[in-house]
This record gives structure tokens, C-alpha cells and sequence, in this order.
């Protein structure tokens, strides 16, 4: 999955760059994605994901990468994400 966030499933988007003439020309506007590594407090380990930084910002205002897969719905995500929050999930169910 090459430029998509890999929680929010955010992928390029195209426009037109409109000069000060108003030619149109077609543009990609790409989102900003970095390789971050995630602290996982259910699973004990970090965790390596392609996001985007508006993702990140997401992720810090639920209070980590556990809540915010906890949350988000399954459409959204990656085959990767998807499996860690099973994983996450299953954790929980354990220690409750």
C-alpha cells in the first residue's frame, strides 16, 4: 500500500495548480506520511506503521495506539493494522 495511511486510509487526491492566468494544469496533492514507530502499552512492544502526521496527531489526542485502534473501524485500516488490533483486542479480553 504505497502513499496511504495505513490508519486513516488517506491516499493522494488530484486537482489543478490554477496559475495567476488561470491556466489549469493537473497536480497530486500527496499526504504527509512518515514511518513512525508506535508504543503499544497492551502488547509490551513497539510497532513500525506508514502514517500520516495527521493520523499521529489523532493517535496523541486518544491516548495512544491501542485506543485509537480500539475506535477506529475496520474499512479504514490496512491488512497490518487490522491484525494488530486484533491482537490488541485480544489482549484486553485477557487481562479482564
Amino acid at each position: 500500500m504505497a502513499r496511504r495511511c495505513e490508519l486513516t486510509g488517506k491516499g493522494l487526491l488530484v486537482g489543478n495548480h490554477v496559475s495567476h492566468a488561470n491556466n489549469k494544469s493537473k497536480r497530486v496533492f500527496r499526504p504527509n506520511l512518515q514511518v513512525v514507530s508506535l508504543a503499544s502499552d497492551a502488547l509490551g512492544q513497539t510497532v513500525k506503521l506508514k502514517i500520516s502526521m495527521n493520523a499521529l496527531r489523532s493517535i496523541d489526542h486518544v491516548g495512544g495506539i491501542d485506543a485509537f485502534l480500539l475506535k477506529s473501524k475496520d474499512d479504514k485500516l490496512s491488512v497490518r493494522a487490522l491484525r494488530l488490533k486484533r491482537s490488541i483486542a485480544k489482549k484486553k479480553a485477557i487481562a479482564a
